[in-house]
């Protein structure tokens, strides 16, 4: 997919919110640290909108994952939304290694340019 121009919500929330969308959504239990809800799928390719999805992101475990790994919060937030918009472009992380390796290249890429600005 090649979007130039893209529209998405992003909501940050608790832990205990994030569990209610992880469970109704997704069948998993607890809090994890985001979320990614795309409008567009592989079912109906032929939809023109700019909408991407949303993206949902926990700020307790941002807060906790931030200190955990010794970096600022700003980066940690920034890592979770690249996550979060690359699974609305379709990359994923659970299905293969070779997947897996290709997302957290481009995560890595786009964090790169991020701090840069």
């Amino acid at each position: 997919m090649d979007f130039h121009e893209g529209e998405l919500s992003i909501l940050f929330t608790d832990d205990e919110r994030i569990a209610e969308l992880n469970h109704r959504y997704l069948k998993r239990q607890g809090p994890t640290n985001v979320l990614a809800f795309p409008m567009l799928s592989g079912t109906s390719p032929h939809l023109e909108s700019s909408m991407l999805g949303d993206v949902v992101i926990s700020v307790d475990t941002a807060i906790s994952e931030s200190q955990e790994l010794g970096e600022p919060l700003q980066r940690t937030v920034d890592r979770l939304l690249i996550h979060g918009i690359l699974h609305l472009l379709g990359y994923g992380h659970e299905g293969s290694p070779k997947e897996a390796l290709r997302m957290r290249r481009e995560e890595n890429r786009l964090l790169t340019l991020v701090m840069e600005v």
